[in-house]
């Protein structure tokens, strides 16, 4: 199925065209197309195994696709030079698990990027990261350690380190999914703050009430294809596939 905006719509910053990904005899990406414009923000959500996290992935280069084009800024994702460079100064991406380097200070994993990907000078970069924790709302966190701070702590430190390097978009690999329940809602916050701010962004999660309020647009995922895709308000009241019906009644439910 070839889901994609309209050819009246401006040139898309991010354009996935027929991508298809392998895992050995496993296909976990099937044929997919999406087309993002600068500005939105993208929701993929759908089961366990769907494609979701496969498919922001292979945007980041993080895993190679076997079919298809991937093309960000116009620019198409493969193993040269110019795609490594539209990715470095474009993508951020914030995972599952914080990744941050646990012998460094809070401000050490912010200033890292900055400084030895952009040859950024210290100061400029010191500058950067104090404004971005107070973005983020923990200033206060910057001379400590990792293991100094909550999951929700932790994550908005993720989220920080990504926005030093100051991208255009934005990839959330299901950011709440190893946090506390009491930790989900501080990050979520942060998060629709970016959103509102503008932010491009595209965002895996199983969070339906987060997703409702900031999508632009929701893709609901199943085996590896784009099934349907929609505004949210259409997406939540009238889902078109039975597929996706069943999918948020069962998750909505819990």
């Amino acid at each position: 199925m070839t889901l994609s905006t309209p050819s009246s719509s401006p040139q898309p910053f991010i354009q996935l065209c027929n991508v298809d990904k392998f895992f050995g005899g496993f296909q976990a990406l099937k044929d997919v197309s999406l087309d993002i414009q600068l500005g939105q923000k993208i929701v993929i959500c759908g089961p366990s195994g769907s494609g979701k996290s496969t498919a922001i992935r292979c945007i980041n280069r993080l895993e190679a696709h076997d079919a298809g084009t991937i093309a960000i800024d116009g620019v198409t994702i493969d193993d040269s030079a110019a795609a490594r460079a539209v990715l470095r100064n474009n993508v951020g991406m914030v995972f599952q698990q914080f990744n941050l380097f646990p012998h460094l200070s809070i401000l050490e994993n912010l200033t890292l990027g900055p400084v030895r990907a952009r040859g950024m000078a210290p100061a400029a970069a010191r500058e950067l990261a104090e404004y971005y924790l107070e973005r983020v709302k923990i200033p206060e966190q910057i001379n400590k350690f990792p293991t100094q701070l909550s999951g929700g702590q932790q994550q908005r430190v993720a989220i920080a380190r990504a926005l030093c390097m100051e991208p255009k978009i934005m990839l959330f690999d299901e950011p709440t999914s190893a946090l506390d329940p009491e930790m989900i809602a501080e990050v979520l916050e942060v998060i629709e703050e970016l959103a509102a701010s503008g932010m491009t962004m595209i965002c895996v999660t199983h969070e339906m009430g987060f997703a409702g309020h900031v999508a632009d647009r929701m893709v609901f995922m199943d085996h590896g294809r784009i099934v349907e895709m929609a505004p949210p308000e259409q997406f939540f009241s009238a889902p078109e596939s039975d597929r996706c019906k069943t999918f948020l009644q069962q998750i909505l439910r819990n």
